[in-house]
């Protein structure tokens, strides 16, 4: 059991929330939580398929890196509150809320077509 000293609770708009350890990546915290994030590089900062939009709770993630950024100039729909759900890491507990992009959806249906209308 985590105290809620070392957790974080992440809340994904219309597809519900789970509770992880901090050092989680979102992209991580959507695969526990079996939320439709995609991974299309299966989350090495390859790609920018795990886009998500930080409603809430920006200041309890790791910060933006130069790699991050670059790879982000590729997404659909940038928006200021954008991150790469695989680099952006729960780096102090809280709760976070975010809104899974349309491209980050589209691609995870991709990758899962079997998982298309669960």
């Amino acid at each position: 059991m985590m105290s809620e000293s070392e957790e974080c609770v992440v809340s994904f708009e219309g597809f519900g929330e789970v509770r992880v350890r901090v050092g989680l990546s979102i992209l991580g915290a959507a695969q526990l939580g079996r939320a439709p994030q995609g991974s299309a590089c299966g989350g090495v900062c390859a790609c920018s398929t795990c886009h998500v939009y930080v409603k809430e709770g920006a200041h309890l993630l790791s910060e933006l890196e130069d790699e991050e950024n670059d790879v982000l100039d590729k997404a659909f729909d940038v928006r200021a509150n954008s991150r790469l759900g695989c680099q952006a890491k729960l780096a102090r507990p809280g709760r976070v809320v975010v809104a899974l992009s349309r491209e980050s959806v589209d691609a995870y249906y991709n990758e899962h077509p079997g998982e298309r209308g669960h």
